[in-house]
Formats: structure tokens, C-alpha cells, sequence
């Protein structure tokens, strides 16, 4: 199998595959590229979705004015993003966006041929599209469709474990694990885990991995994807945000989010004690969400609004606001360990039509969807958010969807500049993965960042001046060392031979896993987190001597185990640093203050006992910057620093001068 490549991409989700695309386009020939993947269609973007899954883009449409000067303050004014890189998303949407319109994606348009839109999360106006809630599976599938007309390679079945530096720091390939060779191993030895690790030369490396899904117990995240953010940690680049994930309410039988028209119709919420049947008729089924607001129009008001404005944010549980339902699933979850439902059969109890607000009557009328019950309404809203869950053996005409506050995406990621290369020259990273999203961003916006990242990554390799590449000679002695060095650490796992319950990594993933949503998810208290930490680094130090994989399986756990948990480790040393630094509550979290404190805030008398530390608004100006010291897998040395957002650019430029700069290829070499 060859073993140089111009270009390597890890992963194979739309961002990735994209990509490739974009190579190709700018005269890389295919040949040259390979996309290396654990298990094709497997990530995120194949398996997510909503109900009407958002793609974010510039308005092509409509009575309403719109323009990416517009459009940039809407990212850059959520809070810790670099102003250029908004800009930059702002501008190439409308490049990606019909990119994906001529491959086939369907999304809507009028008679006219115009790009119809709808509000979204954070969206001041109506920037959001939507092929409907696969939106980014048909984005996947029709991308990857195109990679095989082109005949880019694949390499299927293949773990990267560990991407490679030369002496001045660039990135230059990558070992990966076979798992044609080693998954069905059921007696690993030196010899296999020998053969089954491989390398790959190249001259570029893309990472294009997902977020990290692996470290939460309660997770939106499909189960096939598990992120590989820990090659980027690993191996020293910096990482950004890593503070800013978005959470919120989803279906825990089937993971999905239950945003959108599933609020809008107004379902009934209501819990059960854990041990009572939902199938038992004299269960009795409490609605729960009356103790939190003082009248039922309150109440449907904010079932309502969740709909678009579906992620848990602080700053909407104040007045009575969408987010005190989070709050209260929370709540009834965890501190009175019940299973709480929304039931699409029955509306909430004492509701009326003359109850709903302007707002939500006006939406209803105006879709038709006034319905007697909230099935009938979803079913003439979206039919297909019903079909979707039927697809999955549930039936929402009868049977309640079991719901919690779940990890559905990251928004920080490894740090880039404005052709997405990360600070280990040569290495890029695009999609989730990448952190160019600040504290609030616009639902969809994911998608697009993950489109836009592609193209100038490509740009960017394909037109940048370059030189000093490796030769084949050269790298085979820094690869040949690293596999040594990889393969001592894997020899100590089949090795051990503790057989305790804390030498098996599911174990150990269960409490990673436990403490990441206890206290690193949309709750957070530095004293627990002070303590976590400790615990992660002894977990660490004692990995490689403890834990015990004897099969192929078991290894591949293990090393799934070892990426949450240094991702743990990671993730909640910035949070550690964010609070310790003076931040307070935003985007989809809150800080708990220990002990009263001046400046407390509590949104609503059922949360007294949440001393909720308020937003410190000084540091939406900033961005928090962490990095490993240490360059290797068993020992972690974090160090951080505090930057600057870099201001929105001021952009009017001559034509004739761009022109130039252009076709000379000058543009492509310039930075920040």
C-alpha cells in the first residue's frame, strides 16, 4: 500500500471530504490525496440531524437586507471569536453554500429560483436553510459521492494514532493502526501490533476529526463518532475556546436533538420515578415544569421559543426564559433521579389557544399547524420529524420520548489562522475539530465553518508558497523512531496482567465519562474541578501501567479511553484557567460559586441553591489559548495564554490591486 501522499486527510465527515474536493479542483492530483478514516460514514456528519437540520449562510432572499458586513457581526458579536475569521465565514458562505447546491443538495427554492431562509439560534435575521433533518447526511453522501468520481484514495478501517513532526516543527504524516489487521485479534502480540502499525508520508496533514464526543456520559453525539481531538493535544498545537461547548435537550433512546417544530407544537413535559413504567397506566406522570413558572402562558411561551432557541443558555433562564426548562429537566434528572419525557399525545395540562403568545399563535397559524394535540400539529409542521423517529422503532404517536441535557457540540477546537493552519506549520484543521467558534454561534453555522474551512485549506496548500519538504529517507527516521516509541506504549497494555476492575478502560471511560458531565458539561464548580483534575493526571501517569487490553478490541477501547482522557484533562484545566481568571456564566453554561458571594445571581427562587456567578463580560474580548509542552501520549504539560480578539478587518479593497494580487498568487501568502 503507498506510503507517500502530498496530502493527507483524517477523516471522512463532510468537512474532510470536502476538502479533498477542493484539492482536486486546484489541480492536486487525486492520486496524490488520501482520506484516512476509522470507519467511513461513521462521524457525525452522517448520523446527526434535527428536525429541520440548519445550514447557516448569507440571506440570498427576501424583503430583508443582508451582506457579510452584516453577517460578521453576527459571529464576532457572540463573544471570543477573531474578527477575521468571521469575516471570512461570512463571506465564503455563499461559495460553500452553492457548492453544495450544485452537487445536489436540495435545498428549498422558490419559482423565482430564490434561497428561501428561516431565523435560527442566535440569528438576528434569516440566514438558516434546510434540506430537512438529514440535512448533513445528503451534504456527506453526496460529497463523498464526488470523491469516488474523482477517485481519491480511502483508507477505511485505519485509527491514526499519533501525527509527526520534523525537526523544525512541521507536520510531515502520521502512524495508524490497520484495523483490518488487528479489530478481530482476539490474542494480540508484538508481532501484530507490529505489522497492524503503519505510517504515511506527506507533505500536508488535514485534521478533520469531529469534536471530542468521547467524554460525555450524556451525548448528542451519534455513537459511531468518538473525535480524535487528542492528536491535536498530542502533538503540541494550540487549541482554543475549549471553555465553549454547546449542550442541550435530546433524546436519550435514539440520540437526537428534540429542537425546532418538536418544541414549537408545544408538547407536554412531565417525569416519572425511576422505578415506575411509562407503560404501567397507573404510572403517575408529574408535569413538572409548573413549579418553575407562575402561569401556564408563561410556560407554553417558553416549550415555544425552545424551538429556536433550543441550546442551554445562561442568559435565557432569567424572566422566565426558554433555558429554565433546561434547568428543570436538570433538576428532576439528576438531583431527583427521575426519567423525564415529552409526550407529543397529549397537551400540557390547563392549555388553551387563547393562552399562547403573539408570537407563538401567529407562527402556528401562519404554518396551519393549529391542530387540536401536538402530534397532529407536528404532523402537518414537519411529517418527517415523525418519520424520522419511526425509522428508529419509535412511534411518537404513542410512545414519549425519554429526554436529558446532553453534549451536542464543541465550540472551541484547535486554534487556526485565516487559512485554517493550525500552529504546527502545515498541519490544518477544519470542522469541528477546528475552534473558530466563540461563545454563542448561530445554529447551522457548524456546517458552514466546516465547508468554508475546506476551501481555504485548500487554497491555502494548493497556492501557498512552500518549501523544504521531506524527503522520504529523511522521515523514515523520524517515523521509524516514533513507531518504536508508540510501540513500547502499546506493548505495556497486553502486557499487564491486573485484572482488577480499574484495569478495564471501560471502567475507567464510564467515570471519565460521569465526571466530564457532572462538572465540565453545562454545570460547573471550580472546586470539583480542582479536584477531577487531580485524579485525570494520577489516571495519566498510571495509564500505560494499568490498564489491560488483550485484544484487538480491547487495545482499540483502551486508546478510545486514552483520547477522553486527555481531552478531560485538557478541557478542564481551561475551564479551571477561565474561572480562576474571573469568568462567570455564558453561553451554554454556568459557574457555581462555593460560597455566597457579592454579584450572585439567582434567575428564579427554584434554583436558590445555585449560587450562579455572573457573565464577565471583559473577557468576550479575549481568547484562551492552551498547549502541550510535552510530546507524548503518557505525559501531558499544559501551558496557556490569554490573546486579543483580532478586530473585524477593514475591507475595501481596489479591484485592479486584488486582481493582481490574485492572479500572482500573492493573497495566498499572506497571514493575519
Amino acid at each position: 500500500m503507498k506510503s507517500h501522499f502530498h496530502t493527507v486527510i483524517i477523516g471522512s465527515g463532510a468537512a474532510g471530504l470536502n476538502c479533498a474536493i477542493e484539492l482536486v479542483k486546484r489541480n492536486i492530483p487525486p492520486e496524490h490525496i488520501v482520506i484516512i478514516t476509522e470507519k467511513l460514514g461513521g462521524g457525525t456528519s452522517f448520523n446527526a440531524g434535527s428536525d429541520k437540520q440548519t445550514y447557516y449562510k448569507l440571506s440570498l432572499g427576501g424583503e430583508i437586507a443582508d451582506s457579510p458586513n452584516k453577517m460578521v457581526h453576527t459571529l464576532f458579536d457572540g463573544g471570543s471569536m477573531h474578527g477575521d475569521i468571521a469575516l471570512i465565514e461570512a463571506t465564503c458562505s455563499v461559495q460553500a453554500f452553492m457548492n453544495l447546491v450544485n452537487l445536489g443538495v436540495p435545498f428549498p427554492h422558490d419559482q423565482y429560483g430564490t434561497y428561501v431562509g428561516y431565523k435560527t439560534d442566535n440569528d438576528p435575521l434569516q440566514r438558516g436553510t434546510s434540506a430537512g433533518p438529514l440535512t448533513s447526511r445528503q451534504m456527506g453522501k453526496l460529497l463523498l459521492d464526488e470523491v469516488r468520481q474523482r477517485k481519491i484514495n480511502i483508507f477505511d478501517k485505519s485509527l491514526v494514532m499519533e501525527i509527526l513532526k520534523d525537526q523544525k516543527g512541521n507536520a510531515c504524516g502520521l502512524l495508524y493502526l490497520d484495523l483490518n489487521e488487528i479489530e478481530s485479534c482476539d490474542n494480540l502480540s508484538e508481532v501484530v501490533l507490529q505489522k497492524s502499525l503503519k505510517m504515511i508520508h506527506s507533505n500536508f496533514v488535514i485534521l478533520a476529526t469531529g469534536g471530542p464526543s468521547g467524554m460525555y456520559k450524556y451525548s448528542v453525539y451519534p455513537n459511531s463518532q468518538w473525535g480524535s481531538t487528542s492528536l491535536a493535544i498530542s502533538v503540541g498545537a494550540k487549541l482554543q475556546n475549549l471553555t465553549e461547548s454547546q449542550f442541550g435537550l435530546a433524546s436519550l433512546k435514539f440520540r437526537w436533538n428534540v429542537s425546532g417544530s418538536y418544541q414549537q407544537v408545544i408538547p407536554r413535559y412531565f417525569s416519572i420515578s425511576t422505578e415506575e413504567d411509562i407503560l404501567d397506566p397507573n404510572t403517575e406522570c408529574r408535569e413538572f415544569l409548573y413549579e418553575y413558572f407562575p402561569t401556564t402562558e408563561k410556560l407554553i411561551e417558553a416549550i415555544f421559543l425552545k424551538g429556536y432557541q433550543w441550546p442551554f443558555n445562561a442568559e435565557r433562564i432569567e424572566n422566565y426564559g426558554s433555558s429554565l426548562i433546561d434547568m428543570a429537566v436538570h433538576i428532576e434528572r439528576i438531583e431527583r433521579n427521575r426519567k423525564v419525557f415529552i409526550d407529543f399525545s397529549q397537551n400540557p395540562k390547563n392549555f388553551a389557544w387563547e393562552k399562547l403568545s403573539v408570537e407563538a399563535k401567529k407562527y402556528l397559524e401562519k404554518t396551519g399547524s393549529i391542530q387540536p394535540i401536538p402530534i397532529d400539529r407536528l404532523a402537518h409542521m414537519n411529517p418527517k420529524a415523525i418519520n424520522l423517529y419511526k425509522s428508529h422503532g419509535i412511534d411518537l404517536y404513542t410512545e414519549p420520548l425519554e429526554i436529558g441535557v446532553c453534549a451536542q457540540h464543541c465550540n472551541g477546537g484547535v486554534s487556526g489562522d485565516i487559512w485554517w493552519q493550525s500552529s504546527i506549520p502545515r498541519l490544518f484543521a477544519i470542522g469541528e475539530v477546528n475552534g473558530s467558534h466563540g461563545v454563542h454561534r448561530p445554529g447551522g453555522s457548524a456546517l458552514n465553518s466546516g465547508q468554508v474551512g475546506g476551501i481555504r485549506t485548500a487554497e491555502k496548500i494548493a497556492y501557498g508558497k512552500w518549501r523544504d519538504f521531506l524527503s522520504m529517507e529523511e522521515f523514515l527516521i523520524i517515523a521509524n523512531s516514533a513507531k518504536l516509541r508508540l510501540l513500547s506504549l502499546l506493548y505495556k497494555l497486553i502486557l499487564n496482567d491486573e485484572k482488577s476492575p480499574e484495569s478495564n478502560h471501560h471502567y475507567l471511560l464510564e467515570k471519565i465519562q460521569s465526571r466530564m458531565m457532572k462538572s465540565g458539561a453545562y454545570i460547573r464548580n471550580l472546586n470539583e474541578i480542582n479536584h477531577i483534575l487531580e485524579i485525570s493526571r494520577k489516571e495519566l501517569n498510571n495509564f500505560f501501567s494499568k490498564i489491560h487490553a488483550n485484544t484487538g478490541r480491547e487495545l482499540l477501547g483502551a486508546w478510545k479511553t486514552l483520547d477522553a482522557l486527555i481531552c478531560q484533562l485538557t478541557y478542564l484545566t481551561s475551564i479551571q484557567i477561565y474561572i480562576t481568571h474571573g469568568g462567570g456564566s455564558r453561553g451554554s453554561f454556568l459557574i457555581i460559586n462555593e460560597v455566597d458571594e457579592q454579584n450572585n445571581s439567582i434567575y428564579n427562587l427554584k434554583l436558590e441553591k445555585y449560587q450562579i456567578k455572573p457573565r464577565n463580560f471583559d473577557l468576550d474580548e479575549k481568547i484562551l489559548e492552551i498547549y502541550n509542552n510535552s510530546y507524548a501520549h503518557e505525559e501531558i504539560q499544559l501551558d496557556s495564554h490569554w490573546v486579543t480578539c483580532r478586530p473585524i478587518p477593514k475591507v475595501n479593497p481596489w479591484f485592479e490591486k486584488t486582481w493582481a494580487q490574485y492572479q500572482d498568487r500573492e493573497i495566498f501568502n499572506k497571514e493575519n
